[in-house]
């Protein structure tokens, strides 16, 4: 922590990074006008689904600022662009472009937020306007608040990728980072208030938990299986250089679980315009999908656990192209030991790395259903530890030191060189 700030280029980007929170943080208080703050923040903490929302845009949605959708819509079209990578020759062939394909595929990301980013925010105004705490707009009025909350997303947007290329790097999960440690304090108070009405081993056992699941995501997304590559080297003597490829266990980071975030509150978003409807059949499907997918339920939890560990594995074969590496390997003159060149290593690696991301979406998708998980044991039902934002907060702090340590590193480098 001391070396950090005797670089200045380094201490200019955590500067630069604590100037973009605060300016984050100052907009999730700008209310957008005509709303019932009061009305709003009882309704919110009868609705676990916008509560999650709210978490998520860091009391943006509490406040109805103009920052109220969060990076909710970017996210959504990330996910599209993904899977329409993965369907589409033309995309997939932008994807092995390397950094100018990647820049296209960023560029049509950010143009799809813009319609993305307008829905929601109708559909925002539709929900509340339907509770009553919306009053009811015209024309124009919907459409300077449609406009407000969609270019609030796109501020967003543009401010976690300015944090990217001139901050510590991985502005959006930042920025979502700092929504959920928002509400760390307001949190500590609330699990405070009810250690008075719990027994001394229920709270250690809380304890223990709490640190054993840190522990874990910390190991988890640390880990790695270390395969060697041998070199051969050409001279007088045949020399043989060996080297590691490591890959991790949870390729994937923190991406899988903010994916499934916003995937999984959708049936809950359905759920209360098809319930505000007069046709009989939408109203039932709207009360199914409330009962069912609230967040207490079975239905809610297995969806959320199915959608973690398939999109771990889908962004794990999105990061990492075994044909490539092994590609790669053999145009450099190595091989891994006891497997020939060329296909055979590309089997090798798509073996190893559906075993490794086997743990590694395993692990992910039980720490995210772990409220239900516990809520199910007696004794602990008053307790919750939210392993969603638990796995959010702990892989972006490790991703964000990692990120530091390298423009240590970086810095280091260029003094030697100098």
């Amino acid at each position: 922590m001391v070396n950090i700030f005797k670089y200045p280029e380094l201490r200019r980007r955590i500067i630069f990074t604590l100037f973009i929170i605060v300016a984050f943080r100052l907009l999730a208080h700008i209310p957008v006008p005509g709303v019932d703050n009061t009305a709003l923040k009882s309704y919110l903490e009868g609705n676990t689904f916008l509560g999650l929302f709210d978490l998520f845009s860091g009391g943006g949605l509490q406040n109805f600022s103009i920052v109220t959708l969060g990076l909710n819509p970017y996210i959504n079209a990330s996910i599209v662009l993904q899977l329409f990578t993965m369907m589409v020759p033309s995309l997939e062939e932008l994807q092995k472009e390397g950094e100018a394909g990647r820049e296209k595929i960023n560029m049509y990301t950010r143009m799809l937020t813009v319609p993305f980013a307008l829905l929601q925010a109708y559909g925002m105004y539709f929900l509340l306007s339907k509770q009553g705490v919306i009053n009811t707009l015209d024309m124009v009025q919907l459409m300077v608040l449609i406009l407000t909350l969609t270019a609030g997303t796109m501020f967003l947007m543009w401010i976690g990728e300015l944090v990217t290329e001139y901050g510590v790097g991985n502005g959006i999960s930042l920025l979502i980072f700092v929504g959920i440690i928002s509400r760390l304090p307001l949190s500590v108070a609330q699990f405070v208030s009810t250690l008075e009405t719990q027994n001394f081993i229920n709270i250690v056992i809380f304890a223990g938990l709490t640190l054993l699941i840190i522990a874990g995501v910390v190991l988890v997304n640390e880990g790695t299986r270390n395969i060697p590559v041998e070199y051969g080297r050409a001279g007088v003597r045949s020399q043989k250089v060996t080297s590691y490829l490591p890959i991790k266990i949870n390729q994937a980071g923190v991406i899988p679980i903010i994916f499934a975030v916003s995937v999984v509150l959708l049936p809950t978003l359905i759920a209360g315009p098809l319930q505000a409807t007069s046709n009989s059949m939408f109203q039932n499907i709207g009360r199914f999908l409330s009962i069912n997918f609230a967040q207490t339920g079975i239905f809610y939890n297995l969806f959320y656990f199915i959608l973690v560990f398939g999109f771990t594995y889908f962004y794990t074969s999105v990061q990492f192209n075994p044909e490539k590496i092994a590609d790669d390997i053999k145009k450099r003159g190595g091989f891994i030991p006891g497997i020939r060149p060329g296909s055979n290593t590309t089997r090798y690696l798509k073996e190893i790395i559906n075993r490794i991301t086997l743990a590694g979406a395993l692990f992910l998708g039980l720490v995210a259903i772990l409220p239900f998980l516990l809520q199910s044991l007696g004794g602990l039902s008053n307790f919750s530890i939210g392993g969603t934002s638990l796995l959010i907060v702990v892989s972006v702090v490790l991703e964000t030191i990692r990120q530091v340590e390298s423009h240590m590193v970086t810095r280091n480098y260029r003094n030697f060189l100098d």
